[in-house]
């Protein structure tokens, strides 16, 4: 007997719900979008949401690996860096000594580093991953069909338009009083050729036939969920400095641990995710551990009094804590 088809959202509940992890996981939950600035979260969706979805859908439909996916992600910060909000190359809006730091050639380099590993992380790689664990019996499948991706390509070209305008040509001038910014025209062109040059290798970047030996340090679960909280603390850490929170910290020194940030996962995530078995435990504690850490730090951006923003952030991470561990409660079924 054939299987009945499945109700069009109950069909569309993977894609739909990576939509909003993506920026609930990037923006909300860390308190980098509060409250008061929740109106821009259809926003993110659009943006942060579509392109997450987007990504996951040309690797997983051609066969690709996560090298593909790493270089989707990418591009997709570097559009937002220096095309969409253009945080990169503008000069900061946020000065916490009152002077620039790690600013060259037009670009707020420490900035850009840490833009590139946390949106890689924390748009693409993290809500997919977490989103297949929530739907695991459709973890390989494809969650749009051409019309969702048509779809959610155009909300992903207008989300982008709309963060561009509210960002560089309303928030800086009349919210945080400095000039609107537009990005010079050869750094455009640059991150533009980039972008497609990252594309390009993406979408035509076939995994390996063969099945290596994992490589590097395999973790246990727990040791896992340990080192993804560290990491994700640590992280939060270069966009402080970025801020210049320590001007006289060595811009250098910034960028070499981020870089270590950069490489670390490329030595552990193979082998500690590497065996079928235990995968799904591994995956959902490296998670869960990583989530609580880019929780935890956000608070840093509380300090000094009491608000709304501050009890709506302590609420969504206590729901987020709440659900996580319903999650992992679900994942220890045997039928799961």
């Amino acid at each position: 007997m054939p299987d009945r088809p499945q109700p069009r959202l109950r069909r569309m509940a993977p894609a739909l719900t990576l939509v909003v992890l993506a920026p609930l996981l990037t923006e909300v939950l860390p308190g980098a979008t509060r409250f008061s600035s929740l109106f821009v979260f259809p926003i993110e969706m659009a943006v942060w949401g579509g392109g997450a979805l987007m990504i996951r859908e040309i690797v997983r439909r051609n066969g690709l690996g996560w090298p593909s996916m790493l270089l989707l992600a990418i591009a997709l910060s570097l559009a937002e860096e220096f095309i969409i909000q253009q945080s990169s190359v503008a000069p900061l809006v946020v000065q916490l000594r009152g002077v620039v730091y790690a600013r060259a050639f037009g670009i707020n380099y420490v900035y850009l580093a840490w833009a590139l590993i946390y949106e890689t992380a924390f748009v693409v790689f993290a809500p997919i991953a977490l989103t297949e664990l929530i739907f695991p019996r459709r973890a390989t499948e494809p969650w749009a069909n051409r019309t969702g991706m048509v779809v959610t390509s155009l909300l992903f070209v207008a989300g982008a338009f709309f963060a561009w305008f509210t960002w560089t040509q309303i928030a800086r001038p009349q919210v945080f009083h400095l000039p609107a910014y537009a990005v010079p025209l050869s750094t455009a062109i640059s991150a533009v050729v980039a972008i497609i040059l990252l594309l390009g290798l993406g979408v035509t970047r076939r995994p390996a036939t063969d099945s290596p030996r994992p490589y590097g340090l395999a973790l246990a679960a727990p040791l896992l969920a340990s080192a993804g909280f560290v990491w994700a603390v640590l992280l939060y850490g270069i966009v402080v400095l970025a801020f210049g929170i320590a001007p006289n910290f060595p811009p250098a020194a910034a960028l070499a641990i981020a870089a270590l940030l950069a490489i670390t996962p490329f030595f552990v995530l193979p082998a500690s995710l590497g065996d079928a078995r235990t995968a799904v435990a591994r995956r959902y504690w490296l998670l869960f551990g990583t989530i609580l850490g880019a929780m935890a730090a956000g608070f840093v951006g509380f300090i000094g009094a009491v608000s709304t923003d501050l009890i709506f952030k302590v609420i969504a991470n206590l729901i987020a804590v709440a659900l996580l561990l319903l999650l992992g409660k679900r994942l220890r079924r045997p039928a799961i």
